[in-house]
């Protein structure tokens, strides 16, 4: 008897010990979900160019599967190059280790080409050039460029170089380059004017295309013809800048309706320094590939993220439709990842580009925390933090100083609308993910970033 009550004793302490530790992680997850209230409030919500908008901020603490503090945080926001961070988990999970650059099958009748969307072929950033390499080495053989990603689809038309919801008028900006299954010189021409006012372009196939004007002041400014490659000077800047313009990556010359000539076979012709031609519908298609691998996938990834790529962005994402589904389509690979690999996000969210500059994209804070913490545990903490920038690095180049290394995170920026999603290290070691997204205000994204800058800081000194 005694020793049934002693035991029955012994629950019912123990009972009490558990509930009290309980009680105990509850009110102290309550008190720092105030306190990071109190600071949000104090620092970014009462800003006073914040508060003029639209604001939603998430705080989530990995270790604990715990959010700290949501505010708006399952509100939908156009997230701007926040978007990025869902290309490059879709990069990261289907790239491997390394790009495959082409797909080439060697036959009788020559080489035949096959784009996978890689970007880097002939950018100036990536010294080593297999591809390059293996196709001079073959150019003495007729070389056939087979089309895929902006071949002719009879429901649609041409599949659109654009993303859905760009905006078309920015199509003179080096941000805004084409889309398409073979990308050359990163689908864009560097223009420089030399002392005696001549202007040379890179890759120099364009200078045939540019009407040469000089200039007492030896200045220039360049702009492209809306749909065709005629670059015109149409004003002046400061000599030896770089002026950088995204060439069109097919010209229609009216010859038919059913397929553009392609800018691609001409520049890599000229290249090359032989004929490659262009395979229409009618030649056989491959039977057996040799895949030809180009550059480790970080060294795409991290300018990615540091720069905020749009073009590698948006090119990550048709080279993931081509390895997943064989073709490349953004709008079937954004809908088979959201159903498959992305299928348990809070808030499912309309996704529709690689890069961000569509106004369409919209998602929620907590998408973004959903997404950094799969990236985390899927690819490892280490590795997520090499490709991301953290303070005074890239697009953070400005911010964070005090924290650099303690903070790795995504900018996002469209007019009136930015981003800013992340990791952030606390002075206790603890491993924080978090994102703010503000949408609708007026003036520059400056102030905003300033706030969440105070913001962020504080968490990271008292949290």
């Amino acid at each position: 008897m005694n020793y049934s009550i002693n035991k029955k004793l012994f629950k019912s302490k123990e009972l009490l010990i558990i509930n009290y530790s309980l009680l105990i992680l509850l009110l102290s997850s309550c008190s720092v979900s105030s306190q990071i209230s109190k600071e949000a409030n104090k620092t970014i919500l009462r800003d006073s160019a914040a508060s003029k908008g639209f604001i939603g901020i998430s705080i989530y603490d990995p270790a604990t599967g715990k959010y700290l503090y949501n505010y708006n945080a399952t509100k939908y926001f156009t997230p701007a190059s926040n978007t990025k961070l869902f290309s490059l988990y879709a990069g990261m999970k289907y790239l491997g280790d390394s790009l495959v650059g082409a797909m080439v099958e060697e036959r009788w009748d020559g080489i035949r080409i096959f784009g996978t969307g890689d970007p880097t072929f002939l950018h100036p950033d990536f010294k080593y050039q297999p591809v390059f390499d293996y196709l001079r080495s073959k150019k003495t053989m007729p070389l056939w460029l087979e089309r895929n990603f902006d071949s002719y689809d009879p429901r649609t038309g041409p599949i659109p170089v654009y993303g859905d919801g760009w905006s078309w008028s920015d199509y003179n900006d080096d941000y805004m380059a084409e889309r398409n299954f073979f990308p050359i010189y990163g689908n864009v021409v560097r223009f420089n004017m030399d002392d005696s006012g001549r202007v040379h372009a890179v890759p120099k196939y364009f200078e045939r295309k540019l009407m040469h004007f000089k200039y007492p002041e030896k200045k220039v400014i360049i702009k492209r013809d809306l749909e065709e490659n005629s670059f015109n000077a149409v004003g002046t800047k400061k000599p030896g800048a770089e002026i950088v313009i995204p060439f069109k990556t097919g010209e229609d010359f009216g010859i038919t309706t059913k397929y553009i000539m392609n800018t691609v076979d001409s520049l890599l012709s000229d290249t090359l320094g032989v004929t490659v031609n262009y395979a229409e519908a009618t030649l056989p298609k491959f039977v057996t590939f040799r895949k030809i691998r180009s550059q480790p996938a970080d060294s795409l990834f991290r300018p990615m993220m540091h720069r905020s790529d749009n073009f590698f962005a948006e090119q990550t994402l048709l080279m993931v439709s081509n390895e997943r589904l064989g073709y490349m389509n953004d709008a079937d690979i954004i809908d088979t990842l959201l159903n498959t690999d992305l299928k348990d996000i809070p808030q499912r969210p309309k996704w529709v580009d690689g890069s961000g500059l569509s106004r369409y994209n919209l998602f929620t804070p907590q998408s973004f925390i959903y997404i950094l913490n799969k990236l985390r545990t899927e690819f490892g903490w280490d590795r997520v933090r090499n490709i991301l920038p953290t303070g005074g690095e890239g697009t953070l180049s400005s911010y964070f100083h005090k924290d650099s290394g303690f903070i790795y995170a995504k900018t996002g920026t469209l007019s009136n609308n930015c981003a800013l999603s992340g990791f952030l290290l606390t002075d206790k070691g603890k491993l924080l993910i978090f994102s703010i997204l503000a949408n609708h205000y007026q003036g520059g994204a400056t102030p905003i970033r300033k706030a969440s800058e105070r913001f962020l800081e504080a968490i990271r000194h008292k949290y």
